[in-house]
């Protein structure tokens, strides 16, 4: 009987998911005694019953390298240490099932679990190969906020998508002497503003890790309209926050999925800029999930399968308990609890915060 490996996503979407898992299948294809099975919605295919379990071979991955999202599925509410379970009352409690996935991989002769997602999938991960469970991990998150790698997957082709998106917002901002604020994602860490802020040439640039002052970014934006006419653009992290002031966002109550999802962030900052005395034209774009969606750009294709070839590789060393990771543009790997002991935020004090600096960008301090 051959060996089995199960390959799972989990958390958001994101470009290069769908290379990774080809990547691995067609490593694993090199090897007589290995086979692969892909859980549909992260660890909610071992949960279910009858079980949500394929097969991925190089027939059913064939060309998926160039599509985005994740043809096995994914989920942010299928955590097996904490799963929302419905009691007879209506009720939702979380519930401890990871000792019922572990029993399911040994029921479906499982040999190694390749777990591939962000922050918080890989401390699953950690948590269950703890509890004995065979796992490698595959770091993915546009937010590039895995401390323990450089970059993640998908990272730049959303830097791609936000840029493009600045590129398309200064020439309608000049046409009409507006300020165009482009709201993008990043929760916690501002890498996907300050990268595309930086390559589209904006004006203004806010990140969470640097509470903003309304009046100096007020400052920043008239300063574009001392002639008759100006215009200027902003582009602002959906986590970035004015100095005392709350994130925006709203409680999100679903079963498995209570914390703030933010969003609107873009449009309260043009309230602001309103309320403190900038009477010039401001619209919002808020670009949102069209970041995670795509085809993944050529970097992120080949990051992508260097992960999937290496994680497999991880199986067939029997280093369980890794996860890969990019460091000193090579492939290698670092164990779980490192690649979870800290969050990867813009340091204010970096050389990419110098150059938005350097170039006359506003930051808002």
């Amino acid at each position: 009987m051959k060996k089995r490996v199960l390959v799972l996503t989990g958390g958001g979407d994101c470009p290069g998911l769908n290379a990774v898992i080809r990547a691995i299948v067609k490593r694993a294809a090199r090897e007589d005694d290995w086979e692969v099975l892909g859980s549909i919605e992260a660890y909610n295919g071992l949960l279910r019953r009858p079980y949500e379990i394929v097969p991925l071979n190089e027939t059913v991955t064939a060309g998926i390298h160039v599509k985005g999202g994740t043809i096995i599925g994914t989920t942010n509410k299928g955590n097996p240490l904490k799963f929302p379970v419905q009691q007879a009352d209506g009720s939702w409690k979380e519930v401890d099932r990871s000792d019922e996935k572990l029993a399911a991989l040994q029921d479906l002769h499982i040999d190694a679990v390749i777990s591939i997602g962000g922050d918080g999938s890989q401390r699953i991960s950690k948590a269950l190969y703890e509890k004995g469970c065979p796992i490698v991990g595959v770091p993915k998150t546009i937010d590039n906020d895995l401390s323990a790698t450089e970059m993640t997957f998908g990272f730049q082709t959303a830097v791609q998508i936000a840029t493009e998106a600045v590129d398309h917002l200064v020439t309608t901002a000049e046409s009409h002497s507006r300020v165009m604020i482009l709201e993008v994602m990043g929760r916690d860490a501002g890498w996907i503003a300050l990268n595309a802020a930086i390559a589209g040439g904006a004006e203004v640039c806010l990140i969470p890790e640097i509470p903003y002052d309304i009046d100096l970014v007020k400052q920043r934006v008239l300063e574009r309209y001392k002639r008759r006419r100006g215009f200027a653009n902003i582009v602002i992290a959906e986590g970035a926050r004015a100095k005392d002031g709350e994130v925006v966002g709203q409680l999100m109550k679903e079963p498995g999925y209570e914390h703030i999802k933010l969003g609107g962030v873009g449009n309260e900052l043009m309230h602001q800029l309103k309320r403190a005395g900038c009477d010039a034209d401001m619209r919002v774009t808020i670009l949102g999930h069209i970041q995670r969606g795509g085809t993944p750009i050529a970097f992120d294709r080949v990051l992508a399968t260097q992960f999937g070839v290496k994680a497999f590789e991880l199986v067939l060393e029997g280093k369980f308990g890794q996860m890969v990771s990019y460091q000193n543009c090579t492939i290698t790997d670092v164990s779980l609890e490192a690649a979870t002991a800290a969050y990867n935020f813009v340091d204010p004090h970096s050389y990419l915060v110098q150059t938005a600096r350097g170039l006359g960008m506003s930051l808002g301090d």
